[in-house]
């Protein structure tokens, strides 16, 4: 008899939204694609308890309902950029090395090589979950694991419909 093991690692997941979103509405050929989070999240966690989720998106133009729902549902927050989330997101993961087992870096961008280098030279797990197809193979050698985000982790958002159409027909 296998006795169930225990897994009591603390993970951080820090997503680059800009990126995400980017790779996702290129493979599905609409820009009303969105992240499942319901999804995504409990297949990354894999039975690991989750100590932060951060969403990093550049412009102002950022949904107050996301940041809503990730608060809700994770505690998560979303922090706005002035320009790129490299930056923001990279200062965020090395505060959080020594609090965490386990960082997992929504993005596929190459940027982020060196950040992963260090966070493991500071004992920490890292992983990448991204869109394979627009990920880059560097990225992918360099972290411990990689999850590919695939449309089974996505929906197409359709707007409701507003009360001023509903009330003209």
């Amino acid at each position: 008899m296998n006795p169930k093991i225990l897994i009591n690692q603390s993970v951080a997941i820090l997503c680059d939204g800009n990126n995400i979103e980017r790779s996702i509405h290129e493979l599905s050929k609409t820009t009303t694609t969105m992240v499942n989070f319901d999804t995504l999240i409990h297949r990354l966690l894999l039975n690991r308890s989750l100590n932060r989720l951060i969403y990093f998106r550049e412009g102002k133009n950022i949904s107050s309902k996301l940041a809503e729902r990730l608060h809700e549902h994770y505690h998560g927050s979303v922090v706005p950029c002035h320009k790129s989330a490299d930056i923001p997101l990279s200062i965020k993961a090395t505060q959080l090395a020594s609090k965490v087992d386990t960082i997992i870096i929504l993005s596929g961008d190459s940027d982020y090589v060196e950040l992963v280098r260090h966070l493991k030279s500071e004992g920490v797990r890292v992983e990448i979950a991204a869109v394979k197809e627009t990920t880059a193979k560097i990225l992918i050698d360099e972290a411990d694991f990689f999850h590919p985000i695939t449309k089974e982790d996505w929906f197409v958002y359709t707007p409701p419909k507003t009360a001023h159409r509903r009330m003209q027909r």
